[in-house]
Order: structure tokens, then C-alpha cells, then sequence
């Protein structure tokens, strides 16, 4: 059981298909508030992608005591790995194969992909970045998310955060 804001963040990477071929998108997520820490879109899934999505995060906000995410390159990365013991974040990694253990994030691109990605039909990389980011929008101030009291997640993110500061 998480408690408070910053205990946990997962990192991620999916895929999204587009007309001219796949884009990924790598996404930061705060386990306690389910807020959308940071994310970005490219063209290629590599630990440049999930470093840069990591430090942005940690610009931003006071940094967790645990990174969770999986086994993959992109998080197994020299840099990535460098990046978390710098900051004094323990690291914990999914066991093979078990995409449940990084449920969070997981379940967030599954909503996002089915309430916006598949539905919306984007054209371009252009539209779909405008899209995502119209998306996260809506999802970390907007949305009501039933798991955290039908709060808004990066409301109760800044909520959480500031009550412990």
C-alpha cells in the first residue's frame, strides 16, 4: 500500500500506431495519486527517451523513494540505472513477464490508448502530440479517477505533496 505522494513512481514505455508507422510514448506516473508526472513522444524507443522522461520528472517534483519499472533496455540502461542512484531512488523492477506488477502504469495506457488514441484517428505526429498532451491535460486536472476518491490526479498530487511538506 502506497500512503503518500513520491513513495512509488513507475516509468513506461507503449507504442502507438500511426500511418507512417509506430511512435512511443514513455510516461512517468506517481503511484499513490495516479498523476502523470511527465511524458514525451519519439520516434524511437531508447533510454535517451526514458532518461529524458525520468529527469523531467525529477526537475519538477520532490523525487520518490522507489522507481518501479521493467526489465527492458530502456530501463536497464547504464544511464537510466545512473540516473536513480545519483538521486538516492531505490530501484525495483517488474519480474519477467509480469506486466501486472507495473499495473499503474499499465492501466493508464490502456485508458488513454481507449479513451483518446484509437478514437481520435490522428493524421499526423504533430496531431498526436497535440492530442496526448490535450489528453493528459484532461486527465491529471479534469478527469475524476475512481481509485483515489473520484479526485482529480495531479490535483490530489499537489495536494498530497504539499500536506507532507
Amino acid at each position: 500500500e502506497v500512503k503518500q505522494a513520491n513513495e512509488v513512481w513507475s516509468g513506461d514505455i507503449t507504442y502507438i500506431r500511426t500511418a507512417n508507422g509506430f511512435m512511443y510514448l514513455a510516461a512517468v506516473i506517481d503511484w499513490h495519486s495516479r498523476a502523470i508526472l511527465s511524458y514525451k513522444i519519439s520516434n524511437t524507443m531508447d533510454s535517451i527517451l526514458a532518461c529524458d522522461v525520468l529527469k523531467d520528472a525529477l526537475a519538477k517534483y520532490p523525487k520518490p523513494k522507489i522507481f518501479n519499472s521493467d526489465q527492458g533496455s530502456q530501463y536497464t540502461s547504464k544511464e537510466q540505472i545512473e540516473i536513480l542512484k545519483e538521486n538516492n531512488i531505490e530501484i525495483s523492477m517488474n519480474g519477467r513477464g509480469r506486466s501486472i506488477d507495473n499495473i499503474f502504469i499499465e492501466r493508464f495506457f490502456r485508458t488513454l490508448k481507449y479513451s483518446d488514441i484509437y478514437i481520435s484517428d490522428y493524421q499526423s505526429i504533430k496531431e498526436l502530440k497535440e492530442g496526448v498532451k490535450e489528453y493528459m491535460n484532461k486527465y491529471n486536472f479534469k478527469r475524476f479517477h475512481p481509485s483515489i476518491g473520484y479526485k482529480q490526479p495531479m490535483n490530489y498530487y499537489l495536494e498530497t505533496v504539499k500536506s507532507v511538506a
